[in-house]
């Protein structure tokens, strides 16, 4: 009977750390969306609000962190539970590096606000977002489901985003040619792009954690990598992992 009591406590212990991570993974997700409309719109006070939110993002990680430290420190878990606690840890790490990402898209609409406008770049970023949005929630329904085959559909989308950043990398590209008074904004677009892309990177190393989670090993396939660019050697000085 005790050793049932305990069983529950750790079942609804792993459905609270469940529910954190799909409340923190709802957050970046708007964060995406709402970033892109800010980017379309040049909506700096949208802009702000996105920015001012992922301080809520990484409070949920800490929040995840200490939880499963606790329950490793209460129920010391095994095997398959160990697994599910360590995927859990990584899942919040990935959600809390795309939401600095989205924060750092939402922190160029101010200066693009007050630069020349690149008609039509806007939409190819948002598009590229939305892709990326869609990964994220495949991930997470993937993740709660416990469903390989769809985690691994969002590993092959990863070549869509590449092919995206690709596309609006020689767009951006030709506009700084044809006009050079479209270089400043156009580097800032760059940088957007580049923001997104490796959102998708971290999106899909989530997929793969899903994939481990629900049958204990990596895909044995080396992803495809579309990203085959180099910006003039520029790093974006606000990228997380610079």
């Amino acid at each position: 009977m005790q050793d049932q009591h305990i069983l529950s406590a750790y079942d609804r212990d792993l459905e609270a750390l469940q529910a954190l991570v799909l409340k923190m993974g709802g957050l970046v997700e708007d964060a995406i969306l709402k970033g892109g409309d800010a980017l379309s719109a040049l909506d700096t006070e949208m802009a702000e609000r996105v920015r001012r939110g992922d301080a809520v993002i990484d409070g949920l990680e800490e929040t995840i962190n200490e939880e499963v430290a606790r329950v490793i420190a209460l129920r010391a878990p095994v095997s398959r539970d160990l697994r599910v606690l360590l995927s859990v840890l990584r899942l919040a790490a990935s959600l809390e590096r795309v939401g600095d990402y989205a924060k750092n898209i939402a922190k160029r609409v101010t200066v693009l606000s007050q630069s020349r406008s690149i008609n039509g770049a806007d939409a190819s970023l948002r598009r590229m977002g939305r892709e990326v949005q869609g990964m994220l929630r495949d991930t997470l329904d993937a993740f709660v489901r416990r469903d390989a085959a769809l985690a691994a559909d969002v590993l092959a989308r990863d070549e869509t985003v590449d092919q995206m950043y690709n596309a609006l990398f020689r767009e951006i590209l030709t506009f700084m040619m044809e006009d050079p008074r479209t270089i400043t904004p156009a580097m800032h677009l760059h940088f957007v792009a580049k923001n997104l892309e490796r959102m998708g990177d971290l999106v899909t190393n989530m997929a793969e954690q899903v994939i481990y989670l629900v049958t204990g090993s990596r895909p044995a396939d080396e992803r495809p990598k579309g990203d085959r660019t180099a910006f003039m050697g520029a790093e974006d000085p606000e990228d997380p992992s610079s």
